[in-house]
């Protein structure tokens, strides 16, 4: 009972003296947090695969043991034996730091996140594209983050936001305007790594009939080095806009053509089964099949000659033109080894004379 009344009558009646007990049971409390809970959620995430979860209570750990302290300050301040307005402000002040505690942790949480993403994207891409955008994405989400961490904070004081919204909004839309340019060429690059449309390393056709070589998909801007060795800057906004033919996709197996004439009086179908083994013979091209066939069409009867069209599928885009080539001398040998005629061009000129 002597006890109890020292505790109570000397210790817990002051106030300075309530103030620092509400202050170490508080900071007692963090240190708990931080030991048994925290230390057991370290030891659950270290179990799982992903980073992500490692990251998050790592950047938690100093906020949370903050948060604890403020919140035991603010409730602390209530037992000073202050005016009403100077407990108001120490309010205010906790408040604030409290909105900056919270920030803090939204931008590590954010930043986990955005690493592990980054990492996974960076994994599955060639491009140099990840390593413009993904410090460009910290910046922009850290800085939303501070700016509504700012309008938390002028609220707390009772600070009018709605002039400097207002302002940020218009100063926002003139800065579209001046840069709109640049962002539509930086979301063209997002949306081509996203829709997969082409990748480093992929040979192309584009609509203005340039074709190539992608060598790199940038943060504003795709290189293509062209079959003559050019190289093409295209700017990301017009390549998402324009259609492209991508020889990688769906597979590298691409058809190869080759036209070519006969005289009039040979036997279309002799000519169709002698063209048609001579292209067999060709080590790059897709054996005969019911999918991806040799073809010989006879296609008209022109000016000078039976027009025909071998069609035959390469194994590899890249040998597309050799195989052509190659395919051109064994249809000319292979007609010339049946006797059969390959006319040249010919006119019959009739003189009246008068």
């Amino acid at each position: 009972m002597i006890l109890d009344n020292i505790i109570y009558g000397q210790f817990l009646e002051n106030p300075y003296y309530r103030f620092i007990f509400i202050v170490i049971v508080f900071y007692i409390l963090s240190k708990i947090v931080q030991v048994i809970i925290l230390g057991n959620l370290r030891r659950l995430a270290a179990k799982t695969k992903n980073q992500v979860d490692d990251q998050i209570i790592e950047a938690a750990r100093k906020p949370l043991i903050q948060f604890l302290a403020l919140i035991g300050l603010k409730i602390a301040v209530n037992v000073l034996p202050f005016t009403e307005n100077i407990i108001s402000t120490f309010h205010h002040i906790i408040n604030s730091f409290l909105i900056i505690v919270i920030i803090s942790l939204a931008i590590k949480v954010s930043n986990a996140f955005l690493n592990t993403w980054g990492k996974n994207w960076a994994e599955k891409t060639d491009s140099s594209l990840d390593d413009d955008l993904l410090p460009l994405i910290h910046k922009a989400t850290d800085a939303i983050i501070i700016i509504l961490g700012i309008f938390f904070v002028l609220g707390e004081w009772s600070i009018d936001v709605t002039g400097l919204l207002a302002g940020v909004g218009l100063a926002g839309l003139a800065l579209g305007f001046a840069v709109k340019d640049s962002l539509a060429n930086i979301f063209g690059g997002i949306s081509i790594i996203l829709d997969k449309a082409v990748k480093v390393g992929d040979v192309v056709k584009l609509d203005g009939g340039k074709s190539g070589t992608i060598l790199d998909v940038g943060l504003r801007s795709t290189k293509l080095r062209t079959w003559s060795n050019e190289l093409l800057i295209i700017p990301n906004g017009q390549l998402a806009n324009t259609t492209i033919q991508n020889y990688k996709k769906p597979d590298l197996s691409v058809r190869g053509e080759v036209e070519f004439g006969v005289e009039y009086g040979a036997n279309t179908t002799s000519v169709k089964k002698i063209v048609k083994e001579a292209i067999q013979t060709i080590k790059t091209i897709v054996p005969n099949s019911t999918k991806k066939p040799i073809q010989v069409l006879f296609l008209k009867m022109g000016d000078s000659a039976l027009e025909f069209k071998a069609r035959f599928w390469v194994t590899d885009y890249s040998d597309k033109f050799s195989a052509e080539l190659e395919a051109t001398e064994k249809i000319y040998k292979a007609l010339n080894k049946s006797k059969i005629g390959i006319p040249f061009p010919t006119r019959t000129v009739y003189l009246k004379k008068e």
